[in-house]
């Protein structure tokens, strides 16, 4: 299945007072050529309450090894939402875009090449923050298509189809973990979670996160014999993936090609 930028629906996820990430975003993406739509962020700070019965705070501190924050919850239900409006769209696949994406040149190649091959993911990174043991599952022209033994994180830049987020959102509609986490649970959800290397696009947020601050200033980590639970997730997660990759004739990778380079 080939899918081309006509089955495509472009979100970029942005808070209202953060207008110069907007002004920023909508300029690098009027320069692509590319149509979008703003979906306003939604503000942990002002509406946690409002989410809080969604949230299991206890085993997302158990897990992640940190205090929650409420940029975090604003964070998952704001993918969640845009999730929510591509299920109910007739777009095929969504490019779900944080507001501190920087693209680089090659990147309407890389996104054209990974539509054309939409039939070998169901959620596809186009950056990531962190991308631990790759494991090439083949070539999508000049681009590696990766599955990762270790983690891989970073919700600034990623593919998703439609019938995937569709599925997928009945068992995400309550926060456990933060949402980069969540959709790299893909042995439990069970999908094709690959990235596309190298990547066509990296995140710079100035060093300034609005969720956890200037260098991580707000991030507070669980401590002493309470880490405990965060070490056991971290190795499950380690065990569940070797496994799963292991099922699906992945561990060993693949090193064919999958498709002609795209041409522009």
């Amino acid at each position: 299945m080939s899918i081309g930028k006509q089955d495509l629906r472009i979100w970029i996820i942005n808070l209202p007072s953060a207008t110069t990430r907007r002004s920023n975003m909508t300029a690098r993406l009027d320069r692509l050529g590319l149509d979008y739509e703003i979906f306003d962020a939604i503000d942990g700070h002002k509406r946690f309450e409002e989410f809080r019965p969604q949230v299991d705070t206890k085993r997302y501190e158990r897990d992640m090894g940190q205090r929650l924050l409420p940029g975090k919850v604003g964070c998952y239900f704001s993918h969640l939402s845009v999730w929510n409006v591509l299920a109910a769209s007739n777009a095929k696949v969504g490019l779900i875009l944080e507001d501190d994406v920087v693209f680089h040149d090659d990147f309407i190649v890389a996104l054209d090449t990974a539509l054309a091959g939409a039939d070998h993911w169901d959620l596809l990174r186009l950056n990531s923050t962190r991308a631990r043991f790759p494991i090439a599952q083949g070539s999508l022209g000049n681009y590696r298509l990766n599955a990762y033994l270790g983690r891989s994180t970073g919700n600034g830049c990623y593919l998703v189809h439609r019938d995937v987020a569709k599925r997928l959102l009945p068992r995400l509609e309550n926060m456990k973990l933060a949402f980069e986490y969540e959709i790299g649970q893909f042995f439990e959800h069970k999908y094709n979670f690959l990235g596309l290397e190298p990547f066509p696009s990296h995140i710079d947020d100035g060093g300034l996160s609005q969720i956890t601050g200037r260098n991580n200033q707000y991030l507070s980590k669980i401590t002493n014999w309470r880490r405990i639970g965060h070490f056991v997730f971290k190795a499950s997660n380690y065990a569940n993936r070797f496994l799963f990759l292991l099922r699906n004739k992945s561990l060993l990778g693949h090193s064919e090609q999958l498709m002609p380079q795209v041409r522009h």
